[in-house]
């Protein structure tokens, strides 16, 4: 049984100068076989999980949350797949059960590595015995906390769980490299690991979840931040870069489609035209012709 996806870049739209190319562009095709259906959408799940594409938007994720769900694996499909089991666009899947686990214990062993690592770097004015650090840590991903403590090994490490459970973790990951392979209780795994401020922005089969690793005291204090809550994006055109506001082409009131230009901003010697990304009113505009405006300054906002 051979099994296949197509790997695109879902941005669909090029914007620089005054030109605008819409395109549906095939990155890769990935094929996998085995004896069956099933054996050929596990090895497709495994392959996307240590399929790394950086620089670009891509449809990956999709993939690979498509892999775990349980109407395709059926092969119950039609044409209107998409659109019936995703009426409201894709999500990344939440991290559960097992799939939790093993994203906790990838992000625990690459913070004990980095640890590690950063003891070893000469020159610190600490004594010795001040080197060692805390192996008890606390994993936070969105609003789930794994307690753990971490018993290293000879050639590995072990992972003792908040219930006692303990986990045996090898894995040859170095700082840098974007992709965790290794074994969790034997059993072979990949997770995609990008480094955000504090933590790791991790994927694995279909979940995309940032992790950070505290101490039990960092995990207390963490606990008590407020969260901070981003502007509402859809609702306004931000300026993508420094830059100057060459034309407006729309006015208060009016209605606007997908792809129709709004504005032309000048920013290093180039013309950028700034497009409508859906159906929108123009509630209010807030910059005008001759403006120099900062990354993220409100141009206009929809109604």
């Amino acid at each position: 049984m051979r099994h296949g996806v197509t790997v695109r870049n879902d941005t669909g739209v090029y914007e620089g100068g005054e030109i605008s190319i819409h395109y549906d562009p095939m990155i890769a095709k990935l094929v996998t076989h085995a004896p069956d259906r099933l054996g050929a959408i596990d090895a497709q799940a495994t392959a996307l999980d240590a399929f790394v594409i950086d620089g670009i938007r891509h449809n990956i994720p999709f993939l690979s949350a498509l892999m775990q769900h349980p109407r395709w694996r059926e092969g119950r499909l039609s044409t209107g797949f998409i659109a019936e089991e995703f009426p409201d666009g894709f999500h990344p899947l939440v991290a559960k059960g097992e799939i939790e686990l093993r994203l906790a214990v990838a992000a625990a062993h690459i913070d004990h590595r980095l640890n590690a690592r950063k003891r070893l770097i000469s020159g610190q004015l600490r004594e010795p015995e001040q080197m060692r650090f805390e192996l008890k840590r606390v994993v936070a991903m969105g609003k789930s906390r794994i307690e753990l403590e971490i018993d290293p090994k000879k050639g590995g490490v072990e992972i003792v769980l908040g219930d006692g459970r303990r986990v045996t973790v090898h894995s040859d990951w170095k700082p840098g490299d974007p992709l965790w392979r290794g074994t969790v209780d034997g059993v072979e795994i990949a997770v995609q690991a990008r480094p955000i401020l504090n933590g790791y922005a991790l994927s694995h089969a279909g979940v995309a979840v940032d992790a950070r690793v505290y101490t039990r005291r960092e995990a207390a204090l963490a606990a008590l931040m407020i969260e901070r809550k981003g502007v509402d994006g859809s609702r306004f055109l931000l300026c993508p870069m420094p830059g100057l506001v060459k034309a407006i082409a729309v006015k208060v009131g009016q209605e606007v489609k997908t792809g129709e230009q709004l504005c032309i901003v000048e920013a290093m010697k180039m013309e950028n035209v700034l497009n409508a990304e859906r159906d929108a009113t123009i509630k209010a505009i807030l910059a005008k012709e001759g403006d120099s405006l900062a990354v993220d300054a409100v141009i206009m906002e929809f109604a």
